[in-house]
């Protein structure tokens, strides 16, 4: 018996063509927001808090009376922090001895004593010069008016503020920067370009998450 072949109309040829340009107009659109949404978010700031223009005398830190006093606050679950430590062991490793650095992980109210001992505590406390400490309910968050994680804080010797913001230029990706060249400055008594950078963190306060990380005051997590 013989087989017959029927040949595809020129109508359906150009409907399936059709077809395929609509889907490849969807897909690729939906590459696009795919890139687009983490590049924005990753480019988007959080809101750092008011600095107080001098020491704030209720901190219980002791602040250097010789060299400057870096003071980072940070959450502890907090993965954007990740690339703020990393640019903070660049900083030390070039000021030393010329920058005194605390970074404080907060603990909130009711949490055990090891709920902020994370790999980010680890990786702060293994940077040369760096003493890093609980910050109990928040309190010293609250006297250095910080709201993110990865805010920064620079004083002078006789207690006035230099500088504060961030040491990223976005959210979780290290490199070269405007709050670590303005440290630099100060440390090597030049003029820094700025004295304020934006932050990219998560939020001290709220409970919001990053992308596909649970940063939770739950304290069963």
């Amino acid at each position: 018996m013989e087989n017959k072949t029927h040949p595809i109309s020129a109508r359906s040829l150009k409907k399936s063509k059709r077809v395929a340009i609509v889907i490849s107009i969807i897909w690729l659109a939906a590459c696009a927001i795919g890139l687009w949404v983490p590049a924005r978010y990753a480019g988007t700031p959080s809101k750092a808090g008011a600095a107080p223009a001098m020491w704030p005398p209720e901190s219980n830190l002791q602040p250097s009376a010789s060299v400057p006093t870096l003071v980072m606050l940070a959450h502890p679950r907090c993965p954007c922090t990740r690339a703020s430590i990393g640019e903070l062991a660049k900083i030390m490793t070039v000021a030393g001895s010329q920058v005194k650095a605390y970074v404080l992980f907060l603990r909130p109210e009711g949490f055990s004593e090891e709920w902020e001992r994370t790999d980010l505590w680890r990786s702060a406390e293994a940077i040369p010069g760096v003493v890093v400490l609980s910050d109990n309910k928040g309190k010293e968050a609250a006297n250095f008016g910080s709201l993110t994680s990865g805010n920064v804080l620079l004083y002078s010797p006789n207690g006035r503020l230099l500088f504060h913001g961030g040491i990223t230029s976005s959210r979780g990706h290290g490199g070269d920067n405007e709050g670590e060249d303005a440290i630099f400055s100060f440390v090597a008594n030049d003029v820094p370009t700025v004295t304020t950078t934006e932050v990219y963190g998560c939020s001290m306060v709220d409970k919001k998450n990053c992308p596909g990380v649970k940063v939770t005051n739950d304290p069963q997590e």
